[in-house]
């Protein structure tokens, strides 16, 4: 082949090809040079090509959008975001939650603000963090974006203005989680979100979830610093974030519906002049509470109205809300004052964990928490009974299943049906599964209840015991339903959250299996779902294949796909990155292939050499930021 004949540098041959705008699908080629998409159409050339990638039988679609990820820690050790990429996400959101590096470090009299506000809302070992805060150099929030511009990204990265972050930077993070800010505070802090915005970035987060507390002395009783905003705050700060038309990520204050309400109304453009994009956290279907799937779509109803005029969207999250625990280290066990205490304590203190699991005050204490609800004749019973409780753990043996455990015997089984049989051994002398099993059975107090039960294996185990439950997405249905509703905005998979706990990076696999179920017009409208609606929701100049467009592509075998069980592929791996394990799922085979910026990455199952350590995606900023729009006048 004469090298001068080329005139691109990878053809797509015999795609099936989901564009991302909701069309149905077409048989094409596309044609890729200098990461763009310069040509789509039937019978193109082979010869004129470098590389040509036959695809026939298998889709080919926009690179995926991860909407909802706390990828910021893992970006400064591996660039690369290899468990994303194998998903088929080639563009991912960081500094949700309020949580994130945009001025760097902000170690300052003492104080080491991304170990103390990370470390218990994600689940991550101290040691991992002071690694990441180590390298984070920068003070300023351009100088944020300039190291990200240097780094060997893997997928796009977008990025927010992170508003506990922010709050420590004006004030400190004593004083942020102490008091109101000044008039002058607060001015400062709106300088520098409108600095913000001016410098590129998509929006501004913010977290109102009542579980999410700081990890070290003095504050571990404290919630990290946004939640201790007044309203004027934040409406000050959005006002800036809508006047620029970019996005305000938000996590409703689960337990004060009128604040929910009065909160999200600031989306509305009927009552303060201009509509306020918003997405919030989470639209799931809660075990222990039916109302709140129902009041959530019915919130984004009102909110959306012609009345109100807002733009608001609930993220919705395609998967079985499963999480693990070890112990009770779990963002579950946040929720409740009692099993909060122990995750006060470090992660590798065992012996403080023991010495409050073996206090007399907190035992009763905990056993009041375990059995509310669920004796007598009273409120929180028929709350429960309703399907009205308040607490997301439903304390229930039955709803635990060992994942591992220093029994054998017990990996796959329920509590429940552990504790079931130690009675039995206790009153028959006979059941007993192992010579451990028996020697563990021994060790319990005749006739524990199944409080004292659970809190026996939580003595002899600690973290040893690791066990998980569902507690949102059971339904099918209701799933189904929640990723299709125009009101919500799928692509969440929290990713890189949660390092032991969750594993959702296949959410949109997910998505695009529940669509493919119902046909290739439903395919086509997911693939515009986890698309071209969230890139224009967030203003982003990815998320559709047209001549032109950045050449981000990923290619999906259907019938891998209709043949993937999620539940029987996720790992407990150790990640070199982190010198720790990690809780990840493998869609292998599902993704064939995955292109970032006219950059094949992922191919045949591997990543391409020298993925990880030169950069195939980019920091994406907003597309009217100078260093935007020239990419969308050539798109255009």
């Amino acid at each position: 082949m004469d090298g001068g004949s080329l005139q691109w540098d990878t053809l797509f041959r015999n795609a099936l090809v989901f564009d991302g705008t909701g069309a149905p699908p077409r048989a094409l080629d596309v044609a890729v040079r200098d990461g763009r998409i310069v040509a789509m159409a039937t019978d193109l050339p082979r010869a004129q090509s470098r590389d040509v990638i036959d695809v026939q039988g298998r889709w080919l679609m926009p690179g995926l959008l991860d909407v909802h990820t706390h990828f910021d820690l893992e970006v400064e050790l591996e660039p690369g975001l290899p468990e994303a990429v194998r998903h088929g996400s080639t563009t991912v959101v960081v500094a949700n939650c309020s949580l994130g590096l945009a001025y760097g470090n902000q170690r300052r009299n003492g104080e080491d603000p991304i170990v103390d506000c990370f470390a218990r809302v994600e689940n991550v070992p101290k040691s991992v963090l002071r690694k990441v805060a180590d390298v984070c150099n920068w003070q300023t929030s351009a100088d944020y974006l300039a190291h990200l511009d240097q780094l060997p990204l893997g997928p796009n990265l977008v990025t927010m203005i992170p508003h506990s972050m922010l709050r420590v930077e004006v004030m400190g993070l004593q004083q942020s989680v102490s008091r109101e800010p000044t008039e002058a505070e607060l001015g400062k802090m709106q300088a520098l979100v409108e600095k913000g915005m001016e410098e590129g970035y998509v929006g501004f987060s913010t977290d109102a979830l009542p579980f999410h507390f700081l990890a070290n002395q003095p504050n571990t009783h404290k919630q990290i610093p946004t939640q201790f905003a007044p309203f004027g705050e934040l409406k000050r700060l959005t006002g800036v974030v809508r006047r620029w038309g970019r996005v305000w990520q938000a996590t409703p204050p689960k337990d004060d519906k009128l604040a929910v309400f009065r909160n999200f109304l600031l989306t509305s453009g009927r009552l303060y002049g201009r509509p306020l994009k918003v997405t919030a956290v989470a639209a799931i279907d809660i075990t222990a509470n039916a109302s709140i799937v129902k009041l959530g779509v019915m919130l984004s109803k009102i909110l959306n109205s012609r009345l109100l005029r807002g733009m608001f969207r609930l993220q919705a999250l395609a998967a079985p809300f499963k999480t693990w625990s070890d112990g009770v280290v779990t963002p579950l066990a946040e929720e409740i004052p009692e099993l909060r205490r122990l995750n006060e304590c470090d992660l590798e203190d065992r012996a403080a964990r023991l010495r409050i699991l073996e206090d007399p005050e907190w035992v009763a204490a905990y056993r009041r928490m375990w059995f509310k609800g669920k004796r007598g004749f009273n409120l929180a019973r028929l709350k429960r009974w309703l399907r009205w409780d308040d607490i997301v753990l439903s304390r229930n043996l039955s709803d635990m299943t060992i994942d591992r455990c220093p029994v054998p015997d017990w990996s796959g089984e329920r509590l429940q049906d552990v504790y079931e049989r130690l009675r039995r051994w206790q009153a028959t002398g006979a059941g007993a599964r192992s010579e451990v099993e028996r020697e563990t059975f021994d060790s319990f107090l005749p006739n524990p209840d199944d409080a004292d039960f659970f809190l026996h294996l939580l003595r002899r185990f600690d973290t040893g015991l690791r066990w998980y439950t569902v507690t949102a997405n059971h339904d099918p249905k209701v799933v189904r339903d929640l990723l299709f509703n125009p009101l919500l905005l799928p692509g969440f998979n929290d990713s890189g959250a949660h390092l032991t706990n969750m594993a959702f990076y296949d959410g949109n696999l997910r998505m695009l299996q529940i669509a493919q179920r119902e046909g290739l017009e439903r395919v086509a409208q997911a693939v515009h779902r986890l698309t071209q609606e969230p890139a224009d929701f967030f203003g982003l100049n990815v998320g559709v294949l047209r001549e032109g467009a950045q050449a981000d592509m990923v290619v999906v075998d259907p019938d891998q796909l209709a043949a993937y069980d999620s539940d029987a592929n996720v790992h407990y791996q150790y990640r070199e990155a982190f010198a720790h394990h990690q809780l990840v799922n493998r869609s292998d085979g599902v993704v064939d292939t995955v292109m970032i910026n006219g950059r094949v990455a992922w191919r045949d199952g591997g990543y391409v050499q020298g993925y990880g350590e030169q950069p195939f995606g980019r920091l994406l900023r907003h597309r009217d930021h100078p260093r935007e729009t020239p990419a969308l006048a050539q798109a255009a």
